[in-house]
């Protein structure tokens, strides 16, 4: 894997799923184990935004546009290697991760940007240049209201994709992120059929008429986790963070996050 872009609608959990991964430099999952190892200033310093915000209860700050973020260069750029073993007999894998941190709002813009919307014009640029092979795509909202718009902007990005020849060499790690929600955890483990297929129906239908089929996987993802396997409560409660609401994690010493790395090797293994 070389270039990938994690993208995805406000409040989608990107940059604390940065942060608890790379938080995690071992981790050992009930199917893989993982390390990493940050490769630059940026990505050394989600570490520590885990180590003073996540573990001390507190909200990780979006990325957001503002005063300091104007184009794609003024976003965080981060850089890993990371090494992963699954069961047993299976050979280690190693992955070079090199990716953006869009915020939220560009993606959303996709459906309304001008022609004067440089930093979107720019997202849409690198998102979809050659040398990125595909990206991991978060979605929170699983209510009923957001479907239409779910799959009104997923239409438009695979006429974008199609405008630049990506349809049939670009891959979607599709994600319904933040799955710890007791109403979601159950389907986490068929995610295409027990949420996407009951929660977001037109997207699901949007996707799969646009994509050939093993270009795209649906995968469900915790950042925080549930508190054990035998007390499946989230691990995570809501908070006020500076655009409102947030999410902090409930109990520190029972963070144990769920399928971070595993879309992240699918990505890496596909041949397309």
């Amino acid at each position: 894997m070389g270039n990938i872009c994690i993208i995805g609608p406000r409040a989608a959990g990107k940059t604390t799923y940065l942060a608890g991964l790379t938080y995690f430099s071992e981790y050992r999952g009930d199917r893989t184990h993982y390390s990493i190892q940050p490769l630059n200033d940026d990505a050394r310093n989600l570490a520590t935004t885990a180590k003073e915000t996540i573990l001390q209860g507190l909200p990780v700050d979006p990325t957001r546009l503002g005063d300091r973020i104007h184009t794609v260069e003024d976003l965080p750029y981060y850089s890993f290697q990371i090494t992963v073993k699954g069961k047993l007999f299976q050979p280690k894998t190693t992955i070079q991760l090199n990716l953006r941190d869009y915020p939220g709002e560009v993606f959303e813009k996709i459906l309304h940007a001008s022609e004067e919307d440089s930093i979107h014009a720019e997202f849409i640029n690198e998102c979809l240049m050659n040398d990125v092979s595909g990206c991991l795509l978060l979605f929170t909202e699983w209510e009923s209201s957001t479907d239409d718009f779910y799959s009104d902007l997923m239409s438009r990005f695979f006429t974008m994709m199609d405008e630049r020849s990506r349809l049939s060499n670009y891959r979607l790690a599709i994600v319904m992120s933040k799955c710890e929600r007791g109403e979601i955890w159950p389907g986490r483990l068929d995610p295409e059929n027990d949420l996407f297929g009951v929660y977001l129906k037109n997207t699901l239908k949007t996707i799969k008429q646009s994509i050939p089929k093993q270009n795209v996987r649906f995968y469900a993802m915790s950042t925080f986790g549930v508190l054990g396997r035998y007390d499946p409560r989230p691990n995570r409660t809501d908070a006020l963070g500076s655009d409102g609401r947030a999410s902090t994690l409930r109990d520190p010493p029972r963070w144990k996050p769920y399928n971070l790395i595993e879309p992240l090797c699918w990505l890496n293994a596909a041949k397309i």
